[in-house]
């Protein structure tokens, strides 16, 4: 058979050997952020998301932060600091609010809401127990997209905000109970650790996170003794391997917990519900049969307390006694310490600002770090968080595909 030559056009052929032009990837602008930081409103809330180093690191990255005069008056950061840091001072919220993204250690409230404006961000915590209707709906309505930091993560799937916040409301319980002990105080005049020839005090921690191991150390470094009740053993396991050292465990259905408590010199009430409220596994009975001048702190009061005597004070008027025993049960304990707190939540926030600034804003930065995508509950007016969707019986939409729909 006789083979047929196909002529291919030169066209097609002559420039199949020369080089062609590289494909480079284009560069895109890197954007930059107008951060506002408005003065917290909270009753005793006297933190600040951002401290003035921060500020000056942001600045000289090309971001622009815009600050409500007083913001950080509480936590002893000056206007003038923050002045001097780069910062614009504002005299006003509604300034404030003109910014891109707001920043804010307390849920805002339906007025501060009312001044956003649609494609803003807010960065704040949600404080589940204060959720209302009212405010999933102004969020939805001014089609913002709202972050909790206690939901963020970081890179090895830990929440830095809740493990910071949980390690010093551990540390500054143990310091209050200190306080308290004192006779000039309502104590019993009890020195944590005790002297020669005298036994020191006893400690009963109920829980066993990290509020626990926290509060665990510094009783330990006090020279008390611990007693340390749970009832998950992971948890307890967990925690006695992290002191590197033998303390007496228990559980909550135990016998040996209302003998430990009515023998305590100071209990801390360090229980975390994920659900709801804290189950209550100390009842009036057992609160009676403690010692005259005895201490409870109750850090779990911000859902509801494990103690049934327990009732929520104030830092302005922070105990209360019943039964004869003094009872400390101040929510957002860490407000008492607003130096460190603000310094603890500054130096988490910075790095993702750094990261965003450097992409192509907070937006790209959904896409490129999952642990700060984490903390979106609300997406231009969506609600993205199956938990809130559930509670509030409110239409839930999945972040990934709003994110791929780029909506």
């Amino acid at each position: 058979m006789e083979k047929r030559k196909i002529n291919i056009p030169s066209s097609l052929t002559q420039n199949m050997l020369t080089p062609q032009e590289e494909c480079l990837e284009i560069p895109h602008k890197k954007e930059k952020l107008f951060i506002g930081i408005p003065k917290e409103t909270s009753f005793q809330e006297n933190r600040i998301a951002l401290t003035p180093s921060a500020v000056k690191t942001l600045v000289q990255s090309g971001h622009q932060v815009v600050v409500e005069a007083g913001a950080g008056e509480d936590s002893n950061f000056l206007d003038f600091d923050y002045s001097e840091a780069g910062a614009q001072i504002a005299y006003d919220t509604a300034s404030v609010f003109k910014a891109h993204m707001i920043l804010k250690v307390a849920p805002p409230n339906l007025k501060e809401i009312d001044l956003c404006h649609p494609g803003q961000f807010i960065i704040s915590p949600i404080h589940l127990p204060s959720l209302s209707d009212e405010y999933i709906y102004r969020l939805k309505k001014k089609r913002v997209t709202a972050l909790a930091m206690e939901y963020m993560k970081d890179q090895s799937g830990m929440f830095p905000f809740v493990r910071m916040m949980s390690e010093m409301a551990g540390i500054n319980a143990m310091q209050t109970a200190a306080e308290l002990m004192s006779k000039t105080n309502g104590g019993r005049g009890v020195l944590f650790g005790g002297i020669s020839g005298v036994p020191p005090a006893k400690v009963v921690i109920l829980g066993a996170g990290v509020v626990a191991e926290s509060a665990t150390k510094v009783a330990l470094g006090f020279g008390a003794e611990v007693r340390i009740f749970d009832n998950e053993i992971r948890k307890l396991m967990r925690l006695q391997n992290g002191l590197y050292t033998k303390v007496y465990t228990g559980t909550f259905n135990s016998p040996e917990l209302a003998k430990e408590l009515s023998d305590a010199d100071v209990v801390i009430g360090a229980i975390h519900s994920k659900t709801g409220r804290t189950p209550v596994v100390v009842n009036e009975a057992m609160v009676k049969s403690m010692k005259i001048g005895a201490i409870i702190i109750d850090i779990s009061i911000d859902q509801g307390g494990c103690f049934a005597t327990s009732r929520m004070t104030t830092h302005d008027k922070p105990t209360f006694v019943e039964y004869d025993v003094v009872h400390y049960c101040v929510p957002n304990i860490v407000a008492r310490i607003p130096q460190t707190s603000s310094k603890a939540i500054s130096n988490i926030l910075t790095p993702f600002f750094l990261e965003a600034g450097g992409t192509q804003g907070i937006e790209a930065l959904f896409h490129s770090s999952p642990g700060f995508r984490n903390g979106v509950y609300m997406y231009k007016g969506c609600l993205t968080n199956k938990y809130l969707s559930n509670f509030f019986n409110v239409k839930y939409t999945d972040l990934n595909l709003l994110l791929a729909s780029n909506l």
